[in-house]
């Protein structure tokens, strides 16, 4: 049976002192636990000895005995060839009670058959629980514990022993079947009601527990999977900047062609690079700064191939680029002729990057309508995220307008249209996720109907 020993102590408690109240001439009572199948240990629950005179009850378990915890088990304390007979063993085996109103001829006084010396008067009573109260109305499955001979006990029986009361009496003061005994047999039979009240109300906080437990579990599994999904979902962001990268190309592109002095990024890191790759073979086996300039050749031409935003470009080049072309400057002489060249191309790089943001610049494309002039620019240097749906809008206006001379203009405007569809309902999922998580973490699912009630009476598209 599951029940916590405190609230089990307490229950052995009440009932011993319930039975001494009873019964003038009982002096102690001591109640065992008994199980679970099939080793059926007996331990020493409580114990409770009036007091002498004043009829206050001392509690406490004695200093020395086999059934103080941990116990006995069944193997230990059945009845054997051999073995001093226990009254325990009969009690469970049997289910029947045991009164030792002659201790002189008790056969079952363990320390008469071991020691010659008479324990006092007691009887003890097996406290029985429906089998299929507490195991359902299919027990094949149980596994019973066998006697000496090997065969299974209480097979044949509706009841299990679930614990003994042991009750003491005053010498000469009680008999078999006398008022007494049968006082303590209807009062293990209330003890047995309690025990089994206590095991379904700790069997049900247990499942509850468990329940609880799965749900929190269960909730933890769905928010890892919704954030997974979310976190998935965020390619959308990044699809939606690479559309609006190749706008911020198209538009440098336009510059270029009609802004002939100016020169671009990709221009400029190509000289950087020439004048890099014409002295790396001379670097004379130096390792270390082979690597640099590798490296540095790479990140060059990198950032000549993407269209980053000016800037993270910018930041591209303080932290990747200038410090390389630094160290090279600095611990190399192959070089030093071209310093003041490489320097000023890095100065000319730093402007290059904000072309595409240059008024003044914009104003000179007289070939473009004026609307397109203002607008474009500004679209296109956009960091798109969830909170600028309104830009996503007119950028799709944008490439509506007849006059926008980029390639692929049509294909360029369903691939936004098809990704604005899936930005606008992520805010939604992360509200419909939290609510239900919400919900599960509660417990209760009410929230949740109202939830679905409320979206499938407002007209929810997701909801016939």
């Amino acid at each position: 049976m599951i029940i916590g020993h405190e609230l089990l102590e307490k229950t052995c408690k009440n009932m011993i002192e319930t039975i001494l109240l009873c019964l003038d001439h009982a002096t102690k009572g001591t109640i065992y636990r008994i199980g679970p199948l099939p080793e059926l240990r007996s331990v020493r629950v409580t114990c409770g000895i009036r007091e002498p005179g004043n009829g206050t009850i001392r509690w406490g378990l004695p200093t020395v005995s086999d059934y103080n915890p941990p116990g006995k088990t069944w193997l230990q304390y059945q009845d054997q060839p051999g073995r001093a007979l226990e009254a325990m063993g009969w009690c469970v085996e049997r289910q029947k009670s045991w009164t030792a109103d002659d201790p002189d001829e008790d056969q079952r006084s363990v320390r008469k058959q071991l020691s010659g010396e008479p324990e006092d008067w007691h009887h003890m009573e097996p406290v029985l629980v429906k089998k299929a109260d507490l195991y359902g109305q299919d027990d094949s499955d149980l596994d019973y514990p066998c006697n000496w001979k090997g065969k299974p006990i209480w097979q044949d029986s509706d009841y299990v022993v679930v614990a003994v009361i042991k009750i003491h009496f005053l010498p000469h003061t009680i008999r078999r079947g006398d008022r007494a005994t049968k006082v303590i047999k209807k009062l293990s039979r209330v003890l047995g009601t309690e025990m089994f009240s206590l095991h379904i109300r700790e069997s049900v906080s247990q499942v509850q527990q468990e329940l609880a437990s799965e749900r929190m579990a269960s909730c933890n599994a769905v928010a890892h999977e919704l954030r997974n999904t979310l976190t998935k979902l965020s390619f959308i962001f990044s699809a939606i900047n690479a559309e609006i990268s190749f706008l911020r190309e198209q538009w440098e592109e336009q510059i270029f062609r009609s802004v002939g002095e100016v020169r671009g990024k990709t221009s400029i890191l190509v000289h950087l690079n020439q004048i890099l790759l014409n002295k790396m073979a001379h670097l004379n086996g130096n390792r270390e700064l082979g690597e640099v300039a590798r490296s540095l050749a790479e990140e060059q031409n990198e950032l000549a191939a993407l269209p980053l935003l000016p800037e993270q470009a910018e930041r591209w080049v303080s932290q990747k680029i200038r410090p390389k072309w630094q160290r090279l400057l600095e611990e190399s002489p192959l070089w030093t002729d071209a310093k003041e060249e490489v320097q000023s191309l890095l100065d000319q790089l730093g402007k290059a990057l904000w072309i595409g943001t240059d008024e003044n610049l914009a104003k000179r494309l007289d070939h473009l309508p004026e609307e397109l002039r203002r607008h474009w620019p500004r679209l296109a240097y956009v960091d798109f995220s969830v909170d600028k749906l309104p830009v996503l809008e007119e950028i799709l206006q944008l490439l509506q307008h007849p006059d926008m001379p980029i390639p692929h203009k049509t294909q360029t405007h369903k691939v936004l249209s098809s990704l604005k569809a899936l930005v606008e309902i992520i805010p939604e999922m992360e509200t419909r996720a939290n609510r239900i998580l919400e919900s599960m973490r509660n417990g209760s699912g009410k929230d949740l109907q109202d939830y679905w009630k409320d979206r499938i009476r407002n007209g929810d598209p997701a909801h016939p």
